[in-house]
């Protein structure tokens, strides 16, 4: 039987990987979950585009941010937004709001972001 994997946000470090984006990981073999923290908005420009062989989800739980997808017109997100990423689809964000939490989920697990 596999284990259970709990991370208590008051009990840890978030892993900052730019100024003002921190996030926080929690993952079984197949599926990776990422609370993303971002703050020093609003951006006065969007992310540069990425992608990636991942399937992912993502549910806005805080603030409002600017969702783009390659060739799609943009979309305003706010809480209790939802937004599914088919895998290879280039998108990015663009924080409209002092700060946003955004949940992220992938799948198959994004082996770039473990240490």
């Amino acid at each position: 039987m596999s284990a259970v994997s709990v991370v208590s946000y008051r009990n840890s470090q978030g892993e900052l990987f730019r100024e003002g984006c921190e996030r926080r990981i929690v993952h079984t073999s197949q599926l990776m979950t990422v609370l993303l923290d971002l703050e020093n908005g609003p951006w006065a420009a969007a992310d540069p585009y990425h992608s990636h062989p991942h399937e992912q989800t993502t549910f806005v739980s805080e603030g409002e941010v600017l969702f783009l997808v390659e060739g799609d017109a943009p979309r305003h997100l706010r809480p209790g937004d939802l937004v599914a990423i088919p895998s290879g689809r280039p998108h990015a964000i663009q924080l409209l709001s002092v700060r946003a939490r955004l949940v992220d989920s992938f799948n198959p697990v994004r082996e770039d972001f473990l240490k």
